[in-house]
């Protein structure tokens, strides 16, 4: 029943209980509503569980947090009102640890490192600006990266954030001159076939802020030659 309702909804759930619900977004996908009007991933998750759970009226769903547009990988959503403020406090106080995987065009300047930057947010184009110094109306931003795989042209970085930014693994790759394959904004220069960026949010650890059980997902990659050659 779940999997024929997956596939009805073209989502691919990854874990799902009486509280929280995981999926694995697409490319494309935007998380919550915006000016596009386009139709939300939080809209189609109201619609699977309603339909599943056979739910008279509203469903209630929280979004904990987002994934830029062109981006791929795990999302987690609340579906009670009692989890989400909890689930709220464990992204503040950085008690779930999430990995993206990013592939880039040149190979940075070290095998692994710690990025910190102060990122300022330009609201007319969408875009944030890495600055190596403190600016008005900047943020701190920090990041740590591993170099993990050396493909033919590109190179596979894995990336654990230490802070939540806008744009910020973007943004902070392209200013050390590794720009993500597919990402126009940010110094690629050519798109993606399908619009996506090759940046992926591929595991989460966390512990469940009502069971208290410990959730360990990953999510899969897209299917592409280039992303199964990092396997």
């Amino acid at each position: 029943m779940s999997k024929v309702l997956s596939n009805k909804y073209n989502l691919q759930v990854l874990h799902e209980d009486n509280h929280i619900i995981i999926v694995n977004k697409r490319a494309g996908d935007i998380v919550q509503g915006d000016k596009t009007g386009d139709k939300p991933l939080s809209d189609v998750v109201k619609e699977y569980i309603k339909d599943k759970y056979n739910k008279p009226g509203n469903v209630h769903l929280g979004t904990v947090h987002r994934l830029d547009r062109p981006t791929t990988g795990l999302v987690i959503f609340a579906k009670t009102s009692k989890v989400l403020p909890r689930l709220n406090k464990l992204f503040l106080s950085k008690d779930i640890k999430k990995t993206y995987w990013a592939l880039v065009k040149n190979q940075p300047p070290k095998q692994e490192d710690t990025l910190i930057n102060w990122l300022k947010k330009n609201p007319k184009n969408n875009k944030s600006t890495a600055y190596s110094k403190e600016v008005k109306d900047s943020k701190k931003a920090i990041l740590h990266y591993k170099l993990i795989k050396k493909l033919d042209s590109y190179f596979l970085l894995e990336v654990n954030l230490e802070t939540g930014r806008h744009h910020q693994i973007r943004a902070q790759l392209s200013n050390i001159g590794c720009p993500i394959k597919g990402d126009l904004k940010y110094g690629f220069d050519r798109s993606n076939k399908d619009a996506s960026i090759s940046l992926h949010a591929k595991h989460i650890d966390f512990i469940h802020p009502v069971k208290k059980e410990h959730i360990s997902i990953d999510a899969p990659l897209p299917d592409d030659a280039l992303w199964n050659a990092c396997l």
